[in-house]
């Protein structure tokens, strides 16, 4: 039996739910945080991001969100991006044993 975009929601809905009230997402946050400032994307997207800023006028914060996260996105070194996913995914596997 198929499962409906709605079923999908709610199970993402109560894992994100799951996480916050375990401490979980603060614990995974924080090590995203950390090894993204030991590669030096955040300082490299911060001088980005002011450039970018620079280059705007007039400045609006939206316009500056909306072209700067989807480089955000794609620019996330991806062993990092791979170590995060796998501590997501040893959570869920616990979740669901």
């Amino acid at each position: 039996m198929p499962v409906s975009t709605a079923d999908v929601d709610q199970l993402h809905r109560q894992i994100q739910r799951r996480l916050v009230e375990s401490g979980e997402w603060d614990r995974i946050k924080s090590s995203f945080k950390a090894k993204l400032n030991e590669t030096g994307w955040t300082d490299d997207f911060q001088d980005i991001s002011k450039e970018t800023a620079r280059d705007m006028d007039p400045i609006s914060f939206r316009d500056l969100l909306n072209e700067l996260s989807p480089r955000a996105h794609t620019t996330i070194p991806l062993p990092v991006r791979r170590e995060v996913m796998a501590i997501i995914q040893k959570y869920l596997e616990k979740q669901f044993e």
